[in-house]
């Protein structure tokens, strides 16, 4: 096993990107519908079986003792660079007001999911993925 990933938390780091994988997200013209694809994407995958635990993992690998914290922060990265792209397609087109926070933003999106289904122990919903698109919406979008 440490042949191939030097420590646990690479191990576990690479279970979730192979049973989670990479989100895409075409341009649909608007951030809002976009954002609410992403969502609903990353929902579905997390509802797969076993997903919960596989989370609960990463987040334990990364916090403990010895880890190497850069290679959870490329993880994450990774994670929530499809939610950043919309974000900034989205200023690029003036749907994304140009004082908008959207490291934060996009950090919200991604932990909204991941806390409902790892601390709640509830799956994501399409309620969720609704309000998710509706708070960042009415807290980044140009009203």
């Amino acid at each position: 096993m440490y042949r191939r990933w030097p420590t646990m938390q690479n191990l576990v780091i690479a279970a979730a990107e192979s049973r989670i994988g990479p989100l895409t997200g075409p341009d649909m013209g608007d951030f809002r519908a976009e954002l609410r694809a992403v969502l609903a994407a990353r929902m579905e995958a997390y509802r797969q079986p076993g997903i919960d635990r596989l989370l609960a993992g990463v987040i334990g690998a990364a916090a403990a003792d010895g880890v190497v914290r850069e290679a959870f922060h490329a993880y994450t990265q990774r994670v929530m660079s499809q939610t950043r792209h919309v974000l900034e397609r989205g200023l690029a087109r003036g749907d994304v007001r140009p004082d908008a926070d959207l490291a934060a933003a996009t950090t919200l999106v991604a932990s909204s999911l991941v806390f409902r289904i790892v601390a709640e122990q509830r799956m994501p919903d399409e309620a969720l993925v609704e309000s998710v698109t509706d708070l960042i919406g009415t807290a980044v979008g140009v009203q």
